[in-house]
Order: structure tokens, then C-alpha cells, then sequence
């Protein structure tokens, strides 16, 4: 079994880092809030980034964007030499290859691996790994990966994982959204909202997702998140860059985006993404005024 640092264990990184203990790896886990880690159980907790990649043969990162892995991983790039780097974590292609570029200057190896999923499928193993490496490095590196998702897919060099996983992501937003503001309407027009998804659940328009979010929408329930917000932003907001860089137009996606940005300015940053849902369908005002008041 491999030595494993493993770097963020936030929403995800927790149950990742979790899943391979529970395989048997050794665990040497650092995050920068350290009460993120009191739950984590049967891990070798480092106070320093820098501790947890001394500790390991392998880093595992699953932070928030490349600020965060700058400000951990290449903060002291002594330490990396002769130890591999994955970056798990969702980030644009051009910042994933640099990265692997000073990983290589400093003597180490990179290869990404985001992943699909949310919490559940992380706790199981279930998750969709996507992987951007050399072939020796994937076939190194497979049964490691395994452990959190059974079908681990090689998809060519550094860089083509990143943009895939932006390329889902931007889904994420793009379908919830479009949902959303279909439910939105069902609702505003009083028709039943089981027949609206009957319907829907029969055809070619039909994303499992849909189901995923509609008691969440449909409660206006946001709390305890799979996967926030704000993340969700971060991500359309490299995707849209990623995208106008290669010349597409990306006018429908700066509508998820413009939704998305208007979220956060109404505090919605840390709830579920779903909550998009309350800027295409803002509760409607209640009429207060009592029988007296109307007479």
C-alpha cells in the first residue's frame, strides 16, 4: 500500500480521504482549517502542507482552485522531488499543466484526476475519475485511483482531464438552471408538478439530476450542501474563460453564470446549488392583509 499525503478534506476531500484508509493506505492528511480534519479517522494529521508530502510517496490534492494549491503544495518545492503529485481538484487545463510544470522542476511527478460525483460516491468508491497523465503514470497509478472510483478513464496528457471536467461541470449548471426555470414556470401556472415530471421522466429531455433537485427546489430546502454555490461559480467562471479562449460562444452559459453571480450576491454562496432555483423562481410576495384590512 502506498504512503498517500492527501491535501484538502473539505466536503469531498473527507470521504476520499476516508475511502482509502479504510483500503488500507497509509494517510498522512493536512488542511489549512485544521477543524476539518478532527472527524477524520485513523489518519496521521501534519501541520504543514510541507509534513504531509515529506510523509508520502504519493500527494493526493482536492483543494478549492490553483490559489489554494499554490499556497500549499508549491509553497516549499524542495520537498516534492521524487514524489508524484495528483491533483484532484477542479481547475482550468492551463493552470493544471503549470502546475505540472513546477512539479517537474522540482524533481517530482503530476498526473490530474478530478472526479465526478458528490458525497455518496465518494464514501463508496462510486466515483467517475477522469485522468490526464502519461500512460506509465495511469497504469502506476490505477489501482490507487480504483479505490475511490472503479472505472478510472485515461483520457489523454495534462490538461485533457481538466477541460472535461469543466466541460461536465458547466453542465451541471447549464441543466439545473434550464430545470429550474421550467419547474418555475409549472408552478407559477398551477399545473401538477408529478404530471410535468411523468412527462419529462418518459422523454429524451429527461437528466437523472432533475429528480436529485426537485424536492430540494421544490422545499426551497438548500441547506447541507453536496457541493456548493460558490463552487459551482468558480467553475462556470473557468469554463467560460476556457471556452472563449478557444474561440466558442458562450452566450447561454453567461446566463448560468449571470444566475449564478446574482446567488451570491443574495448570500447564497454556501447553500446548495440547487438554490439557483430562488433567482429564476423568487418566492412570490404574501398577501398579509387580513379581512378587515380588506373591508
Amino acid at each position: 500500500m502506498a504512503k498517500i499525503g492527501f491535501i484538502g478534506t473539505g466536503l469531498m476531500g473527507l470521504p476520499m480521504a476516508q475511502r482509502l484508509i479504510t483500503a488500507g493506505h497509509s494517510v498522512t492528511a493536512y488542511n489549512r482549517t485544521a477543524a476539518k480534519l478532527e472527524s477524520l479517522v485513523g489518519a496521521t494529521i501534519a501541520t504543514s502542507s510541507s509534513q504531509a508530502i515529506a510523509a508520502s510517496d504519493c500527494v493526493i490534492l482536492m483543494l478549492t482552485n490553483a490559489e489554494a494549491i499554490e499556497q500549499t503544495l508549491l509553497s516549499d518545492q524542495a520537498v516534492l522531488q521524487g514524489r508524484t503529485v495528483i491533483q484532484m481538484s477542479t481547475i482550468a487545463p492551463d493552470e493544471s499543466q503549470s502546475i505540472r510544470d513546477r512539479v517537474v522542476v522540482a524533481g517530482g511527478s503530476y498526473l490530474e484526476a478530478p472526479v465526478l460525483g458528490s458525497i455518496p460516491e465518494a464514501r463508496s468508491g462510486k466515483l467517475i475519475v477522469m485522468v490526464g497523465a502519461e500512460v506509465e503514470q495511469f497504469e502506476q497509478w490505477r489501482s490507487l485511483l480504483q479505490t475511490l472510483g472503479e472505472n478510472p478513464v485515461l483520457l489523454g496528457t495534462v490538461g485533457s482531464a481538466s477541460t472535461v471536467k469543466l466541460a461536465l461541470n458547466q453542465l451541471i449548471g447549464s441543466l439545473t438552471s434550464a430545470f429550474a426555470v421550467s419547474l418555475g414556470l409549472v408552478l407559477r401556472q398551477n399545473v401538477e408538478v408529478e404530471a410535468f415530471m411523468q412527462i419529462l421522466r418518459q422523454s429524451a429531455l429527461y437528466a437523472p439530476t432533475f429528480d436529485k433537485k426537485l424536492q430540494r427546489m421544490l422545499d426551497r430546502d438548500f441547506e447541507n450542501p453536496n457541493f456548493p454555490t460558490k463552487h459551482l461559480q468558480k467553475d462556470i467562471n473557468l469554463f467560460v474563460e476556457a471556452a472563449q479562449s478557444a474561440n466558442l460562444n458562450v452566450a447561454s452559459v453567461e446566463g448560468v453564470r449571470e444566475i449564478l453571480q446574482s446567488a451570491i450576491a443574495q448570500n447564497l454562496s454556501d447553500l446548495d446549488y440547487a438554490a439557483l432555483f430562488s433567482i429564476v423562481c423568487p418566492p412570490e410576495p404574501q398577501n398579509d392583509q387580513s379581512v378587515e384590512d380588506l373591508g
